[in-house]
């Protein structure tokens, strides 16, 4: 994905903890990307923060195995030895009262099983990516939400899901529109992400769109702040 908008920060606009991020589904592996050298990680959301913090790097099937939940929603096809730990996964799930059985078949999958996955900061990824993941409070994530509506990136009718947290990738690519998680148990402790903060995702090829409309946006929700205060002021004093 080219650098889109550089000029426009959106963690600086909003004020977001972190910034957002972009994220490859590939069917080769990147050239002149690095692959992720760092430990193994519990789960592939805790590659998240790691783009987070500005790194771009790509990662193959392996380095996501210690998450059975993560590679069904990536559609990575586990190792032989450790083909049993998506049932047992689901088995606890749906034991400990966590997850209902007949939640499981609507889990959004990629179509296809990708050849490696990348990470890196949404503007200048090093990559083609599919998605931009942002981590935002929710009056921040209420922007972006305007802003993709305006860009033609979203829908009144939001697609909203809560676990997995990693499941709001891949429906975001098969809609084709903003989607929004409330981020699981599992992902916020693999990722760190405070009870505060949740996640809209994007489709990469819509976010620059995003990006033009979202100052717009910001200023045209200060501007009715305003007028809120005014006229509940006004009221009062009434």
């Amino acid at each position: 994905m080219p650098r889109v908008n550089p000029e426009i920060d959106v963690q600086l606009l909003l004020g977001l903890r972190q910034p957002p991020i972009a994220i490859g589904f590939l069917q080769s592996v990147p050239a002149g990307l690095p692959r992720w050298d760092g430990p193994a990680l519990a789960a592939g959301c805790g590659f998240w923060p790691q783009a987070m913090a500005g790194r771009s790097f790509y990662t193959l099937a392996s380095d996501h195995f210690n998450c059975a939940v993560g590679c069904h929603t990536h559609r990575l096809e586990l190792s032989p030895e450790r083909a049993g730990e998506l049932g047992q996964a689901i088995g606890l799930m749906t034991d400990c009262g966590y997850i209902a059985p007949e939640e499981v078949a609507g889990i959004p999958v990629l179509a296809s099983t990708p050849r490696a996955v990348a990470y890196g900061p949404a503007d200048n990824p090093g990559f083609a990516a599919d998605v931009v993941l942002i981590a935002a409070q929710p009056a921040q994530a209420m922007l972006l939400y305007e802003a993709a509506l305006l860009a033609g990136a979203g829908n009144p009718l939001t697609n909203v899901l809560g676990r997995p947290a990693c499941a709001v990738l891949p429906l975001t690519v098969q809609s084709g529109t903003a989607s929004a998680s409330f981020g699981c148990k599992g992902n916020r402790v693999n990722s760190d992400l405070p009870d505060s903060e949740m996640y809209l995702s994007i489709p990469a090829a819509k976010w620059g769109a995003v990006k033009l409309v979202l100052t717009a946006k910001v200023e045209a929700n200060a501007n009715m702040g305003h007028y809120y205060l005014e006229k509940r002021a006004a009221i009062a004093a009434a």
